[in-house]
């Protein structure tokens, strides 16, 4: 009795279509509405996963799902999206290969959702760990930034992918992801300027106006309101289900994990701004002299303000919204653009503004999320492109998906049908060829180098002359009018039909989907999709940084005068490279359905699956399956996983692998009807089949790793009883030594003690002789001492005797000399007294005699006439003068003078006892007892302690004089701006903490530095891979500086010190520092050094002073700042402090966030 697996056993409906009966067009659609119907939206064509859109959310994706599907059989549970993920993970990781997993269907039909649940299920199998987790999470946040920038809402599908996705997602040997690469494809840009009815713009323009705050808006110059915007499409400005402010959230917080930095967000936002704002700028015609139009910006407000966001010139962008310079060889011309020409440059500037933004942010996330390991990578590659459109106005963009499209149906007919055919034939295996339509001549007929719609568009773009969209149609029904998948008006006329259907300016292609019908209007130039140079420089001399690397050609130093390639020229190329991407990898289908047009849930219209089944070539699929072999591998590395299930085969296999894998099958009694020998392969009929021999190998191997337990077990606890056994020897030859050693010391230390009694004996009896001998002599020293010593004391007394007369003789003859000075000294100063009051009294008399002369004379004057009354007025003024010199007028002046004097004497001597000490540091200073002698007061203060300083000064030492000198340098450099500065001023500078010309460990790296070592210490080398440190040994010396291994002492680095341009600390209390290079220099491609180290403020001190004292002057700049920049080789790496707590108790914490940023965790204060 046949055994059923858990995929058949209580199904609903049949779960994989290659079981079902009968094979029809009818039980296919009957099958997927039934299991649609009870929420079964997955079914299975062999290893192909047909998804349909529930439009709805079902609890089948869970945390349970996903551990009941690991590591399972894709066979062995009911059909489930889990189940592709999970074999393809386990084919990559366990048999190295390759995958891709193609998702494809039709807009609306679930194929962004199926590649999220495709990636969220790797994530959640694959390994744990800090990093893993990292890499994990960055790769899942990239999608929510890339659909706020990607998706729209179209009218079939609220979240349209409006550009192609594929990311390759990079693990290493274990399966656990070490990074991705992303490729997109021909974003939609038209969409920026205009959208069709009922349809929205891209995401983030909602998401910003809606969801940012009004701070962030003030900044951006924006309002809330969607209808002040011309780029914004109003009747359906809100979808039902989108929470847009919410998103907007989700997609900043998206940006933070996956790397991008704070001013990175603010310039893309500003970039956003500056599109909305570009479409509200209108123009208005203004006539000109020459009978030409010219357009003038209407309203110049939205310019000035992107002007203002993009730090754009307003002249400069407003000239070149008006005039066009056309350059030819040497030959330059400038025109003016009309009204239709500025709405057409402002459109274009708006498009490639917007796309090129987004293709900026596709490398800047590859940037953050690419491998980091130069390894051997597996890669799973995920496909999430545009599916076939099919709308009421097709144009070039429609064209390009549909395209895109017609290339994915050919790989799949190459991989799925044909070569499966083709693979039975060539490996001999009896077969019947199956009909089926091949899509080539479709592809053929666009991408055809000389006759292809594709090169027919970029030869009509290229050919001199009026070029129009009609003249480009005119050439396709001359070219493509025989061709039986290509139909328009003219051809269909040619022919003598009539179709209404078909408008004059229309063309039909009749693709593997259906027909579509494209409208030629638009083709030409949007294939083009050129930019006037003008608005390219322009935006080249934007402020703005971001606008620089978006627009380098703008630059008039890199003018390029070649036409650039066109739009239709690059997605092809670009679909080529993808299509030989694909074809290197072992591919897995998802198959995508929309169940209905109206995107509700419960409603299936049997009619358009109808029409997906059978453009997607389900049927035909389901043919090969039921006519071929599930499961087919080369007998090699059959035999080698399966091997040990026969113990012929086990462990070794002498013979051909073909043999083999036939001995194999023998022994196991597998039917003859279940497999199939080819020329180079093994086929397996049922997939039951396989699962049987995965089933016998696994529990093989669980007996294999019993086995080799309990060997290993045996051979440890032997190894152990050896050890146990060896060691009990020695350890009883040591203890018989200790005994023995024990025992001689025992009696050794008897002996010394008997002789040191003896010893003593003898000696304390010779030391007593010795003594009374010593006594003896010292008796006769000293009363020999004491008789010296009193005819010492009776000859002084005599000679004080002698000395004190001699001395009463000199004071009497001095106190003689002084009295008799004291006479002559009164007698002196009473002859000058009398001598000045004889002149006084003789001066007085002179007065009066004049003062009564001068009234005689006045009186006289009265009578007589004027001139001799003057004349006597003379001789007085002139008696009076004579006699003035006799008076003392300036006696106040003198008295002023000697109280002043009297005033300072009192003030120095009362300042000499109150003098405060002589320590620098002592400030204290008597108070002023006058207030007209303040500045005195403190200029002698100032001028004593200056005195003091220069005296404590002069006890310095050389050496202790240089340690100060460093002090104070680091006080300059340090204080109130490094918190860790305070806690180093008690510290001394010591400079040699390892002891290097002593420690012979070092001996060979102190031959090895020529000049004298300054500072030695040990310091942390920083590993910007995760942020660890590599222990170090640093020297420096008046010339260079050098990092050693700590255990070897070998050099590791060597730096000249003119090779650096400056150090970067933080204000943190931690020691972290960076040595930056020089650009250019001989160092410069090691990249800059981030080191720690717990006397950072001694380091950077000696190499702040040793660039003073050199010869050249200059200083090493010190830069102070919680974030600054260090350059590892080829990256600049951002290194950030911050305040918290870590992990490891108190300590710094040095932790990579992503490629460009390490964050620097300090503890609090």
């Amino acid at each position: 009795m046949e055994v059923k697996t858990s995929l058949l056993d209580n199904m609903i409906g049949v779960g994989d279509m290659v079981l079902i009966e009968p094979l029809s067009e009818d039980a296919f659609i009957e099958n997927l509405k039934k299991r649609f119907d009870h929420n079964e939206i997955y079914t299975y064509i062999g290893s192909v996963v047909i998804s349909m859109n529930p439009y709805k959310s079902l609890p089948i994706y869970t945390a349970e799902k996903v551990e009941e599907y690991r590591n399972r059989n894709f066979y062995e549970l009911s059909p489930h999206i889990y189940a592709l993920a999970d074999e393809s993970y386990r084919s990559l990781r366990d048999q190295d290969k390759d995958q891709c997993i193609l998702i494809t269907g039709e807009s609306g039909a679930g194929k962004t959702e199926a590649s999220k649940f495709v990636m969220s299920y790797v994530a959640a199998v694959c390994g744990k760990g800090q990093e893993v987790n990292k890499v994990k999470e960055q790769l899942l946040q990239s999608n929510p930034v890339l659909e706020a920038f990607g998706n729209a809402k179209t009218v079939r599908n609220d979240n349209s992918s409006r550009f192609g996705k594929y990311m390759d997602i990079e693990f290493d040997f274990k399966g656990d992801p070490l990074g991705g690469v992303i490729s997109n494809y021909l974003l939609e840009k038209s969409r920026v300027v205009k959208q069709p009815r009922g349809e929205r713009n891209f995401h983030i323009f909602y998401q910003l106006l809606s969801g940012a705050s009004d701070d962030t808006l003030k900044k951006l110059k924006l309002d809330r309101d969607f209808s002040k915007y011309n780029y914004l499409s109003l009747d359906s400005a809100t979808v039902n289900g989108l929470d847009d402010a919410g998103s907007f959230r989700t997609v900043r917080n998206a940006m933070q994990i996956v790397g991008f930095m704070e001013d990175e967000v603010q310039s893309i936002l500003e970039l956003v701004a500056a599109v909305l704002k570009l479409g509200n700028i209108e123009f208005k015609p203004e006539s000109r002299c020459n009978g030409y139009d010219e357009s003038r910006v209407k309203d110049k407000n939205d310019l000035k303000e992107m002007c203002e966001l993009l730090g754009i010139d307003q002249s400069v962008l407003e000239r070149a919204f008006s005039y066009r310079t056309v350059e030819a060889k040497m030959e330059k011309m400038s025109t003016t653009l009309n009204v239709a020409q500025a709405y057409y440059a402002r459109d274009a500037l708006a498009k490639n503004l917007y796309s090129r933004l987004f293709s900026w942010l596709v490398n800047r996330i590859n940037e953050s999320i690419k491998a980091q390991t130069k390894t051997h990578k597996k890669v799973m590659g995920v496909l999430d492109i545009y599916g076939f459109e099919i709308f009421e106005d097709n144009s070039f963009e429609q064209f390009i998906i549909n395209y895109c499209n017609e290339k994915l149906q050919q790989i799949f007919i190459e991989l799925t049908l044909r070569e499966e055919q083709e693979e039975y034939v060539r490996e001999g295996i009896e077969w019947t060829n199956i009909e089926y339509f091949n899509n080539a001549i479709i592809c053929d007929l666009i991408e055809n180098n000389k006759n292809g719609i594709l090169a027919m568009l970029d030869e009509e773009c290229l050919r001199p002359g009026t070029v129009t969209d009609e003249t480009f149609l005119d050439k396709l029904n001359t070219v493509c009018a025989e061709h039986q998948h290509f139909e328009s008006r003219q051809s269909k006329n040619s022919k003598f039909l009539t179709d209404h259907s078909l408008p004059h300016n229309c063309f039909r292609i009749q693709h593997y989907a259906g027909k579509v019908l494209y409208r030629v209007e638009g083709f030409v130039d949007k294939n083009n999709d050129l930019l006037y140079r003008d608005l390219s420089q322009a935006m080249y001399k934007a402020k703005h940084g971001l606008i620089k690397v978006l627009f380098p050609e703008g630059n008039p130093a890199k003018v390029n005068l070649k036409r650039p390639p066109t739009a239709g020229f690059q997605f092809k190329a670009s679909v080529g490279t993808l299509m030989k991407n694909l074809l290197t990898k072992n591919p897995n289908y998802i198959r995508c359905i929309k169940p209905n047009d109206k995107k509700a849930a419960h409603i299936f219209t049997d009619s358009l699956v109808c029409h997906q089944v059978r453009y997607l070539g389900l049927m035909e699929n389901v043919r090969v399956r039921r006519a071929g072999y599930a499961f087919r591998q080369a007998y090699e590395p059959c035999l080698e996983r399966y091997k040990m299930l026969c113990k012929q085969t086990w462990p070794h296999w002498k013979g051909p692998a073909r043999k083999g894998v036939e001995v194999l099958l023998t022994d196991l009694q597998v039917p003859a009807e279940e497999f199939a020998y080819g020329r180079s392969k093994i086929f397996i009929r049922n997939p039951r089949m396989l699962f049987s021999l995965e089933e016998k190998r696994r529990q093989c191997l669980e007996n294999l790793a019993t086995l080799i337990q309990k060997i290993y077990r045996g051979w440890k606890c032997r190894t152990h009883f050896l050890l146990m056994k060896k060691s009990q020897v020695v350890v009883a030859a040591w203890y018989r030594r200790f005994a023995q050693q024990k025992k001689y010391q025992n009696i050794r230390s008897s002996a010394l003690v008997f002789q040191s009694f003896i010893r003593g004996w003898k000696a304390r009896k010779l030391l007593r002789e010795l003594k009374h001998k010593k006594r003896c002599e010292k008796a006769v020293s000293t009363i020999s001492a004491y008789w010296h010593g009193t005819q010492a004391r009776w000859e002084l007394r005599r000679l004080k005797e002698e000395a004190q007369n001699k001395h009463a003789v000199s004071v009497i003859w001095a106190a003689w000399l002084g009295t008799k000075a004291r006479k002559e000294l009164r007698r002196l100063k009473h002859e000058a007294r009398s001598k000045q009051a004889v002149s006084v009294i003789w001066a007085c008399w002179q007065g009066t005699k004049a003062r009564r002369e001068l009234k005689r004379l006045k009186e006289e004057a009265r009578r007589k006439h004027s001139v001799a009354v003057i004349w006597a007025y003379w001789l007085g003024l002139k008696v009076r003068r004579e006699y003035r010199k006799f008076f003392r007028a300036d006696a106040g002046k003198k008295i002023y003078a000697f109280t002043i004097q009297r005033i300072m004497q009192k003030y120095f001597l009362g300042l000499k006892k109150t003098m405060p000490s002589m320590s620098p540091v002592d400030k204290s200073w008597p108070a002023r007892p006058y207030g007209f002698l303040d500045r005195t007061h403190q200029e002698l203060r100032r001028i004593f302690h200056l005195w003091r300083c220069k005296k404590y000064r002069s006890q310095f030492t050389e050496e202790k004089k240089a340690t100060y000198k460093e002090k104070l340098a680091a006080s300059e450099l340090f204080k109130d701006k490094k918190a860790l500065y305070p806690s180093s001023v008690g510290q001394p500078f010591k400079g040699d903490y390892v002891e290097i010309t002593k420690n012979p460990k070092y001996q060979k790296l102190n031959s090895f530095v020529e000049d004298k070592v300054l500072l030695a210490d040990m310091v942390s080398k920083i590993n910007r891979a995760n942020g660890k440190g590599a222990p170090r040994v640093f020297l420096l010396t008046k010339k260079s500086l050098f990092l050693a291994d700590l255990k070897t002492g070998q050099v590791k680095a060597s730096v000249p010190l003119p090779d650096l341009s400056s150090v970067s600390v933080s204000t943190q209390n931690d020691g972290f520092f960076a040595l930056k290079i020089k650009e250019g220099s001989t160092s410069a491609a090691k990249g800059d050094f981030l080191l720690s180290s717990d006397r950072l403020i001694e380091i950077i001190t000696k190499l702040h002073c040793i660039g003073a004292t050199s010869a050249d002057k200059k200083q090493l700049k010190v830069d102070i700042s919680d974030e600054f920049l260090v350059q590892f080789k080829q990256d600049k790496v951002c290194v950030k402090f911050i305040q918290g707590t870590p992990k490891n108790g108190n300590g710094v914490a040095c932790k990579r966030k992503n490629n460009r940023l390490l964050e620097v965790s300090v503890p609090s204060p």
